[in-house]
């Protein structure tokens, strides 16, 4: 069964994705590596200051879950990790218990403040020219 051109470009399309996902998340990865981050780590910090603006607000581990690419296992072993590091906190949620919540920590809120800048430079030097 021969392969249509539509199809044979969609493959394509879809493999210049994953090869900038890729490309991006290593240059990520590398800019912040001096910063003891990754890219995943960037990633839970950048959402939490984003969804938790205000110190000890907090944000439920689920709502992270589809929108850091991670599984659920890996997350939870990220946030481990951060925690680790003092950047973030964990409670359990009060009306459910197996809701867990976390929060940024004021160092990680100065951390996230400090990388900000440098991902966002790697994002607009590495996406430069890739919409559309």
């Amino acid at each position: 069964m021969a392969v249509t051109t539509a199809d044979t470009r969609l493959e394509e399309r879809w493999r210049e994705i994953l090869a900038v996902h890729a490309r991006t998340m290593c240059e990520i990865d590398r800019a912040l590596h001096p910063h003891g981050l990754g890219a995943s780590d960037f990633e839970v910090l950048d959402i939490l200051a984003a969804e938790s603006p205000e110190q000890g607000d907090q944000c439920r581990v689920q709502n992270l879950v589809g929108r850091v690419h991670l599984s659920q296992s890996a997350l939870s072993r990220l946030i481990g990790r951060l925690e680790k590091d003092g950047l973030v906190e964990r409670s359990v949620c009060a009306e459910d218990r197996r809701g867990v919540w976390v929060a940024l920590t004021p160092k990680g809120r100065a951390l996230h403040a400090e990388v900000l800048p440098v991902q966002r430079a790697v994002l607009r030097r590495v996406l430069a020219g890739q919409e559309g």
